[in-house]
């Protein structure tokens, strides 16, 4: 048998190569949607049958699949009760995307949300603290990155004491944004006694930042009452305390109101797929109208006696969660910025990070300025993730020659992820406009249909662009001849960046 396999090894070999490349390729044409995600994966899985089967197995295949359809569609398509249908009734500021949101969210929209954005996390963290500290019943908490630094330690803390008391504590980490930080602040949390879990681990365990099916998701909910979402994670580096003249800047959200209940049912959908755990009850749902109420009330009645802690800008606006992911919500987002460009008549401003629009985008950014609309797009001078900045200005030029509008920051790295047309009606939460957001992330955004919040919006984005250096096709021009050809080359990668 030995000398079997010494004589037939390479056509064994072969032969094995053949057969995975194939069956690998095969699924790649039978699963993938996308045409040129399938190209892409049949050319490399051919092209090195072994390797590429690995690297299409690790980042290539979505293991994910819940078993929430049936019930997301019964929650879509439960009609609104009379009194939702009386406080809607001439406050949707844009009808036309409260009906495309209708049918891409398992969530109606819904009115009497008070949403209140914090800057940084010198606002966002002690508020978040602070609700941590008075929780009395349960606390759900969702984070892509949770670091073990001043700011991470503080959360642990403050998650710990409320265990003590007799709260529940639920973590969920992604797994790979949990090993952002050595050791991972797990070990601690564990240590401590906080029911902490991680979103499918890495297969290689670990950290890769361009891994495929991370939850990307950001929420803390208190006693199913008041909630937090966003954009920002958990890390020192958004305390100016911390960080110093190096902090970065984010945008985060606190709200109350119905959509609560949308968030709490996002997490515990999450906590679920992890670990088989079902929550459920008045300790993570407020089903008692009265009783919710009677909290918001309360809290009202709190925040106007006590010492402001910031510029409070709280409204009472339709709204309503939009969870995204490469399950059945995949186009969710996607849909929504589209018919979003579609609808806008003056003006559109955007702040994102990461800007990598696909060919869908692109062309409803060009046919938004090119019918007259102003269309500004923020994205940071200095990037923390050097390969997508070169990739994204590989692909300004597509966005600026049809009239839009880009300009590059100054000042710190900002994170925020803010989405604004006519100054009526905002989406903000934590997708980048990147194919990792739109397509290989879970990621949680949110529909708000209020103009003062579109205003605080349109206001935090002018005054960056004020201090902004303007992007132009003159200016993509005069780069070095090297430089053009890096960002061309790395902008190839876009669809995994």
């Amino acid at each position: 048998m030995e000398w079997l396999l010494d004589l037939y090894w390479p056509h064994l070999t072969f032969a094995a190569g053949l057969i995975i490349g194939l069956v690998a390729a095969l699924h790649a044409a039978m699963t993938k949607d996308d045409v040129r995600s399938a190209l892409g994966w049949v050319a490399v899985v051919l092209f090195s049958p072994f390797l590429g089967a690995f690297f299409y197995l690790v980042a290539g295949i979505n293991r994910v699949r819940r078993e929430s359809v049936q019930r997301r569609r019964r929650r879509r398509n439960r009609p609104r009760d009379a009194h939702e249908e009386a406080a809607l009734s001439g406050s949707i500021t844009v009808p036309a995307l409260g009906r495309l949101g209708d049918s891409v969210s398992p969530f109606r929209l819904k009115p009497g949300n008070r949403i209140t954005p914090l800057s940084g996390g010198d606002e966002a963290y002690p508020a978040m603290l602070e609700g941590i500290r008075g929780a009395r019943r349960s606390i759900a908490l969702a984070s892509y990155i949770f670091d073990h630094d001043a700011a991470g330690l503080a959360f642990v803390e403050a998650l710990a004491q409320a265990r003590a008391r007799g709260v529940q504590v639920k973590v969920l980490i992604d797994g790979v944004g949990s090993r952002y930080s050595r050791p991972p602040v797990t070990r601690v949390l564990a240590s401590k006694g906080v029911d902490t879990a991680l979103f499918m681990s890495s297969l290689s365990g670990l950290r890769l930042a361009y891994a495929n099916l991370r939850s990307h998701r950001k929420i803390m909910i208190v006693d199913g009452e008041t909630g937090f979402t966003g954009g920002m994670n958990i890390r020192a580096h958004f305390l100016t305390e911390a960080a110093g003249s190096n902090v970065a800047h984010d945008t985060h959200f606190e709200v109350t109101g119905p959509l609560i209940g949308e968030l709490m049912t996002i997490f515990a959908e999450d906590w679920e797929f992890t670990t088989g755990e079902t929550l459920k009850g008045d300790d993570w749902f407020v089903h008692d109208r009265a009783e919710h109420d009677r909290a918001e009330h309360d809290r009202a009645e709190h925040d106007r006696h006590r010492s402001p802690r910031r510029d409070r800008v709280a409204h009472a606006a339709p709204a309503r969660a939009i969870p995204s992911g490469p399950d059945e919500t995949l186009e969710s987002t996607h849909a929504m910025l589209i018919g979003a460009l579609g609808e806008a008549r003056e003006r559109v401003m955007l702040a994102t990070p990461y800007f990598l629009p696909d060919q869908q985008l692109v062309a409803a950014f060009g046919v938004a300025a090119r019918r007259g609309v102003a269309v500004d797009i923020v994205i940071p001078l200095a990037n923390n993730l050097r390969l997508v900045d070169y990739a994204m200005t590989a692909q300004l030029d597509q966005i600026l020659r049809h009239g839009c509008r880009v300009w590059r920051a100054r000042g710190p790295f900002d994170h925020s992820k803010l989405f604004t047309i006519d100054g009526i009606w905002s989406y903000l939460g934590s997708s980048n406009i990147d194919p990792r957001s739109l397509r290989l992330n879970f990621e949680l955004d949110v529909e708000v249909h209020d103009p003062a919040l579109a205003g605080w919006i349109e206001a935090r984005l002018q005054a960056r662009i004020g201090d902004a250096v303007p992007e132009t096709l003159l200016s993509l021009a005069a780069r070095p001849a090297w430089q053009r050809v890096r960002n061309r080359l790395v902008w190839l990668a876009s669809p995994y960046l």
